[in-house]
């Protein structure tokens, strides 16, 4: 654990917000997407800043100037990487190296999760703040998955993971240290291809702000 025994952490806990894909499945940027008038990506960026994550890094590729046009006004810092292609974890490689020294943590996110809320993300951090844990996670009644909070102390793992996923070799190596944050499942719904889209949009009335469940 990277905090000494008894020692209170402190804040702010960064945020890095992949959004660098080619969204192949779905035919268009599904991040420019508008959902109840904002797009997908600013709706994710506006969420993380609202739920106290500082300095917030949006992580872009595909369509980078578009994307970044769409964050305008917004106290986040767009990066690019020009290895999106690539794969998630370069994306995420991108996010680490532009976090300053100063960060005790970071959460993790997916910009195409338009039901992760800021009262969720607030939680992460304060699960975090709370404890010792390195890692907090959420858990969307047994699946694990973005939002995920690391502590410093596991960036460098983060960064050479190999196995194409946001995180997964980490969480299965620390997951008896882990606290985790159980989430309604309708908070897990993501973007990936058309009828994805139409089933949020039909979703987005009704979804209120999902807050904890209790731990799990």
């Amino acid at each position: 654990m990277s905090a000494e025994a008894g020692a209170k952490r402190r804040g702010p806990v960064a945020g890095i917000l992949l959004a660098a894909g080619t969204a192949s499945r779905m035919g268009s940027n599904k991040l420019l997407l508008a959902l109840d008038g904002e797009t997908l990506l600013r709706r994710a960026a506006r969420q993380a800043l609202e739920g106290g994550l500082a300095p917030l890094v949006v992580v872009l590729g595909h369509q980078a100037e578009r994307a970044a046009a769409a964050l305008a006004g917004l106290d986040c810092q767009p990066v690019v990487n020009p290895d999106y292609e690539q794969g998630i974890v370069t994306s995420l490689r991108r996010g680490l190296d532009a976090l300053p020294a100063s960060a005790p943590a970071a959460v993790v996110m997916l910009a195409d999760m338009p039901f992760v809320t800021a009262p969720m993300i607030a939680a992460l951090v304060a699960r975090y703040l709370a404890g010792s844990a390195p890692l907090v996670i959420s858990d969307y009644e047994g699946v694990n998955a973005p939002p995920m909070l690391y502590d410093r102390a596991l960036f460098g793992e983060l960064a050479a993971m190999d196995d194409g996923r946001c995180g997964k070799q980490v969480i299965k190596r620390h997951r008896h240290e882990a606290e985790a944050l159980a989430w309604p499942t309708a908070a897990l719904a993501d973007v990936d291809e058309p009828a994805d889209w139409t089933r949020l949009q039909d979703l987005a009335p009704r979804q209120g702000p999902a807050r904890p469940q209790g731990p799990t």
